[in-house]
């Protein structure tokens, strides 16, 4: 897969692209990064990539044309592709998207400045936009940033077996808790069933933590949770314990 980010802070963004898993998706070969800064498809003296709002305003617009020309400049002749403004306007990304994402040939992130970009980036040019919560941000670089990261573990050969498939909210569920030595720690001991080395055990305890934390934390999430019989009989039993 190739991920083109389209920013006036590419350093930014080169900066991410050298750690941690990212950069050793890069080295595998399994993802190739860029970032394109659309300032360098400006032609006037000044390289102004942006102007003040028609019918006035306070702040300034990100200009149409720079980034029509930056994406037109990376845009490669693959089979799926995805063109995606982050902007606060757009969906709410969720792990659904990141593993939709995943499936694409290539997808160009535009990184928003200012107080906001020409709609005719959004009309136009972009397939869709992408929110990553109710909250404001000084530039897409961030949210871009979290897109890259989330697609970057869905693809195959990213993370070590299993990895992603246990994340939180890859199957609607929260993670279950997690510890590591020692086994007791200034009074606080490690659950029993994990030190056991009885992994059925290990792995219902797991479950029905992961049902629970749910439960008494992101409720939201089991409503479309597609949940066996035996999970909605535990989650009966949960409720009625906190009742």
């Amino acid at each position: 897969m190739r991920i083109d980010i389209i920013s006036l802070f590419p350093e930014f963004i080169e900066a991410f692209y050298h750690h941690s898993i990212i950069k050793r998706a890069r080295e595998a070969g399994i993802l190739d990064l860029d970032v394109t800064n659309p300032r360098s498809f400006t032609y006037d003296k000044h390289h102004m990539v942006d102007d003040t709002p028609y019918g006035g305003g306070r702040g300034m617009l990100m200009k149409a044309e720079p980034l029509f020309r930056a994406v037109e400049a990376v845009r490669r002749s693959v089979d799926k592709r995805r063109i995606i403004l982050m902007g606060p306007s757009g969906s709410t990304f969720d792990q659904a998207k990141a593993r939709e994402l995943a499936a694409y040939d290539q997808l160009i992130l535009l990184c928003g400045h200012y107080e906001g970009v020409d709609h005719r980036v959004e009309d136009y040019l972009a397939d869709e936009t992408i929110s990553v919560g109710d909250f404001v941000l000084t530039g897409g670089e961030i949210p871009a940033m979290a897109v890259t990261d989330a697609v970057a573990r869905m693809l195959p050969g990213v993370l070590t077996a299993g990895s992603a498939a246990e994340d939180s909210f890859y199957t609607s569920l929260l993670e279950y808790p997690q510890y590591t030595k020692p086994a007791f720690f200034r009074g606080y001991r490690v659950p029993e069933v994990l030190c056991n080395g009885d992994h059925a055990k290990i792995n219902a305890w797991r479950h029905r933590q992961s049902v629970q934390r749910t439960l008494a934390k992101r409720p939201d999430l089991l409503e479309n949770c597609a949940l066996s019989p035996s999970d909605k009989e535990l989650l009966a039993q949960l409720k009625r314990e906190m009742e």
